[in-house]
């Protein structure tokens, strides 16, 4: 009994001692929006999956204002296969014909999408699961290569639809299917959507979750990680082959946002638990954090 003691004691202590940690940053966070882009292994082991839900319902609790955005290639590639089509890439890019753009938009719209919706909604949160289209959130345009289809690019964002929603306490939930202005849908890449619609929220951070530490000077070596940079040095790190193959798009993503008003722009490692509070609620944080200059405050 008394070792038990010691435990319980010792596990409330370092409870306290986290949330002490943790409460200045939420006073500096609260009322913020923090747009996270969902993705990796988070989105396919459940028990990681169901500490991301709770991170994210942890974040609206305490003042954050946070808005999801998701893609699904995993989900994606498994219906294609029942439905006997063989998934094709090109350049990193899924080839997405008619009957692929179909089974995009019914997997993302209507599947992945309603499910972290009800995951949220379980774990006490109010979230409203969007694609694109709706209230015209993201006006799409063909990203120039007609031999992969209906991929696109976002062309403008309208974020009337999330301020109302966020004003009223929802979580929005964005799947990365849009329309152009014909209504043709749209493939999208949802780390384009997320930025895009960090820097047309003017958000305080957007923070990417990755199968990875984050970004590293050796691929091979975790402890090269780096923790902080600038835009400059995040194209410096492009231009020297540092920063290369899909970690690309995600870091000229975050230099994007920041470019256009995003605060900060983070990737971390999803495949820790609780990666989100820990990157956003601790000193020592777990990932690489940008920001515009190195300079600013």
């Amino acid at each position: 009994m008394v070792i038990e003691s010691e435990y319980i004691e010792r596990d409330e202590a370092t409870r306290v001692r986290v949330l002490s940690e943790a409460l200045p940053y939420i006073q500096q966070f609260a009322g913020r929006t923090v747009v996270v882009k969902y993705g990796g292994a988070a989105m396919k082991d459940d028990t990681l999956k169901e500490k991301v839900i709770r991170d994210i319902v942890f974040m609206s609790c305490v003042g954050l204002r946070p808005i999801v955005v998701h893609g699904g290639g995993p989900e994606i590639n498994s219906w294609l296969g029942k439905l006997g089509i063989a998934p094709q890439f090109k350049n990193g890019l899924r080839v997405t014909d008619a009957a692929t753009m179909e089974v995009v938009e019914m997997v993302l719209v209507g599947r992945v999408n309603k499910e972290i919706v009800a995951m949220i909604n379980q774990a006490g949160g109010k979230a409203v699961g969007l694609c694109g289209k709706d209230g015209n959130l993201i006006t799409a345009r063909h990203q120039g290569q007609a031999d992969i289809g209906f991929v696109g690019e976002v062309s403008s964002v309208d974020i009337s639809v999330l301020e109302a929603l966020v004003d009223k306490g929802y979580i929005p939930v964005v799947s990365s299917v849009a329309a152009d202005d014909t209504g043709q849908a749209y493939n999208i890449n949802a780390d384009t959507v997320a930025g895009e619609i960090a820097a047309a929220l003017g958000a305080e951070k957007l923070i990417l979750l990755t199968d990875t530490a984050g970004i590293l000077r050796d691929y091979h070596d975790p402890s090269t990680l780096i923790n902080r940079m600038d835009i400059q040095e995040a194209r410096r790190l492009i231009e020297a082959g540092i920063v290369s193959g899909g970690m690309i798009p995600k870091v000229t993503c975050c230099v994007r946002s920041l470019a256009q008003g995003v605060k900060a722009a983070h990737i971390i490692d999803g495949r820790l638990p609780h990666a989100l509070l820990l990157e956003i609620f601790t000193d020592a944080g777990i990932g690489s954090m940008i920001v515009a200059s190195e300079f600013m405050a």
